[in-house]
């Protein structure tokens, strides 16, 4: 083998050799398996190296859906009676499985008071709202207890919507609340109209007699215009045909077209008025959603509803009712707390946010959800931290600070800022 040959071999080796060194380094250290076992002493452990920032993960993490709202350990349901005085029955339900002690609380509509109340409970008038009726119960495990009472009015005719709720023992957490409206029996004759079939009312055998006599009218008289050309052809005097003749030649007439120095002005004036009702129906849109004093009589999406304590509204997305509404008394600086019930009915989560209810004083001006007490009266959870599930329920306390001994008259609640909401008069 040629000298130059051999040297180039053994420099291929060399270098294939010290590739072979330098890579063995790199290559993990197999430990053994009683210092595997064995943890290093703490005083000996090497001071770590700065770590370095971590990559972002190749999939985001997911955005979690809204949790669905805990169902309350004790339920409330409400339903009128068919008796001829407003008369109420409520069942609490208590579906766990130990005893709870809860109060129950009935709302009643202004100038009503009650005649009757099942045992144990008694009418009061809490500070600065109506008159109520309250329980003191304790509800065995798995049981249902049922209440009732009777009211009397002033207007025994009229519509009587009464809400009750289940508290704490306190008296401030709710756990559940439920509403009914007592409507008046129907008097007798209305009865036997509503159960005797449509076609055998006097009105509707009315309507219908005069309806044949009319077709009967309209069949002679077309009967008579179709029979007089007939006699006319058949007479002995007349043509002896029943055929039409042919009619004579009209002369030509010249239609005329209005001049351009109408049409121009016409249309101007349609354009202009076009604009102008256009321009102001705007303007009154805007006017209308005034964020400042008044409540917001319009809105861009949905429309408004305005009712009572006890009656379930319904806006855009939510479906509020207020059940209650209490004052502090004596206080220059108060809270005023509601009891709201709030509906999702949309097929999505929904948010909404604490600034957007407002509560209406007297003198025009308003306080919107005082978030820090609305905190502590919700046992520290924020309400509108997370958004409400769809379809999902809460019956939960909104707490408002104002000034004066006057309590609100009405509440503003909405579920976003473009939403028509609902207004709650306070009596």
């Amino acid at each position: 083998m040629p000298a130059s040959t051999r040297h180039h071999r053994a420099l291929a080796v060399f270098v294939h050799c010290l590739g072979i060194l330098a890579a063995v380094p790199a290559l993990p250290t197999a430990a053994p398996p009683a210092a595997a076992a064995q943890p290093p002493p703490a005083a000996a452990a090497p001071t770590p190296a700065p770590a370095m920032p971590s990559a972002p993960p190749a999939v985001p993490t997911p955005t979690r859906a809204a949790p669905p709202v805990a169902k309350p350990p004790v339920t409330v349901a409400v339903a009128p009676e068919s008796t001829p005085a407003p008369r109420y029955r409520i069942e609490v339900r208590n579906a766990g499985s130990s005893p709870v002690d809860t109060t129950v609380r009935q709302e009643l509509p202004p100038g009503a008071s009650a005649t009757a109340i099942t045992a144990g409970g008694r009418a009061s008038r809490a500070a600065g709202s109506a008159t109520e009726v309250t329980w003191q119960l304790k509800l065995p495990a798995r049981s249902t207890t049922t209440l009732g009472t009777t009211l009397t009015t002033a207007a025994p005719d009229r519509p009587l919507t009464a809400p009750a709720c289940a508290f704490a023992r306190d008296g401030s957490r709710p756990y559940d609340c439920a509403t009914a409206t007592w409507n008046a029996a129907a008097p007798a004759a209305a009865q036997e109209t509503a159960g005797t079939p449509a076609w055998r009312r006097t009105p509707v055998l009315l309507a219908g007699l005069a309806t044949v006599a009319v077709l009967a009218i309209g069949g002679v008289w077309t009967w008579r215009r179709r029979r007089r050309p007939v006699a006319a052809a058949l007479s002995p005097g007349g043509p002896g045909t029943v055929y039409p003749r042919p009619a004579t030649p009209r002369p030509a007439q010249i239609r005329r077209t209005p001049s351009v120095w109408l049409i121009v002005p016409v249309a101007a004036a349609v354009l202009a008025g076009t604009v102008g009702t256009a321009a102001w129906t705007a303007t009154r849109e805007v006017a209308a959603i005034d964020t400042d004093s008044q409540p917001t009589s319009g809105a861009w999406i949905g429309r408004g509803a305005n009712g009572a304590i006890g009656e379930p509204l319904r806006e855009s997305a939510f479906e509020f009712t207020v059940y209650r509404i209490a004052c502090e008394p004596g206080r220059s600086a108060r809270q005023c707390q509601a009891t709201v019930g709030v509906r999702n009915l949309t097929p999505e989560q929904q948010s909404w946010h604490g600034r957007l209810q407002r509560a209406y004083l007297p003198d025009g001006n308003f306080v919107t959800t005082d978030e820090q007490a609305t905190r502590f009266a919700n046992q520290g959870r924020d309400v509108f931290a997370q958004p409400m599930a769809a379809g999902s329920r809460a019956v939960l306390p909104l707490v408002f600070t104002v000034d004066g001994q006057a309590p609100p008259e009405q509440l503003e609640l909405r579920s976003g800022v473009f939403s028509a909401g609902v207004r709650v008069d306070v009596p």
